[in-house]
């Protein structure tokens, strides 16, 4: 995406009544907007498409949004906000927990769904600004590898580990602070945003799944170590070297 590309936003939800006017509102201030009605026919879109972001409603007919959240988080990298009218604290960290970036509750004010969606995109890294090409370089510790321009996360054999979008911000995180404690509340909102700090267990859930894919033992961890009453530690020296193509 470049300065004069929009954003590409595709927009999941079942209820016309509130996707069409959205999706002109979103328009309006200088979005791409693709509508779709339902998972199935979101899956059909990103056949021929990879946008930018995706608003997803959760109760939709057919395939529900967390799997389909699940989906997108987990093959294809894609930014999620919740767009949904379930409001209980245990539904926004069963959102939060999948990898969405953030959850907004109907019925709500156009003009926050436009902060939260450029607050995320910065956040991850994808903005209307020209790229600084900050990312071209390969995080390297204990001969694992990550790309944070492609996020691919490469063992030490070589093989590529699958890693979601909040596995990746959460391992980013560490590898820019090791050596450091960070406390939950600095994690999670440098994985999530300003509102996770709501769900304390949601970066404890998010460990043991990242733990799972760099540590030979989860019950002995090398890499994120747990500090009592403090939070996290990682503990592995962790290098910055230039990526091979930018050589």
């Amino acid at each position: 995406m470049t300065n004069d590309t929009p954003v590409s936003i595709l927009l999941v939800d079942d209820e016309a009544s509130l996707r069409e006017p959205l999706a002109e509102y979103l328009t309006g201030q200088g979005f791409d907007v693709t509508e779709a009605e339902s998972a199935a026919g979101a899956r059909s879109e990103l056949t021929n498409q990879s946008p930018d972001i995706v608003l997803l409603d959760i109760m939709m007919p057919g395939e529900d949004g967390l799997s389909l959240c699940r989906h997108l988080v987990e093959t294809r990298n894609l930014p999620v906000i919740f767009i949904t009218a379930r409001s209980e604290p245990t539904d926004r960290i069963i959102g939060l927990e999948l990898g969405a970036d953030d959850y907004i509750v109907k019925p709500f004010e156009p003009r926050e769904l436009v902060a939260r969606i450029r607050t995320v995109l910065r956040r991850v890294g994808r903005s209307t600004a020209p790229s600084q090409q900050s990312d071209d370089w390969l995080y390297v510790f204990e001969g694992w590898q990550l790309d944070p321009l492609k996020r691919k996360l490469t063992d030490p054999e070589g093989v590529m580990v699958p890693i979601s979008t909040a596995e990746f911000r959460l391992l980013r995180a560490f590898l820019d602070n090791s050596r450091s404690v960070l406390d939950r509340d600095r994690l999670l909102d440098m994985v999530q945003g300003r509102t996770a700090h709501l769900f304390d267990r949601a970066v404890d859930n998010q460990i043991s799944r990242l733990r799972r894919k760099i540590e030979a033992d989860t019950r002995n961890p090398q890499f994120i170590l747990t500090v009592r009453g403090g939070g996290y530690r990682f503990a592995a020296q962790v290098q910055r070297i230039a990526s091979p193509e930018n050589v």
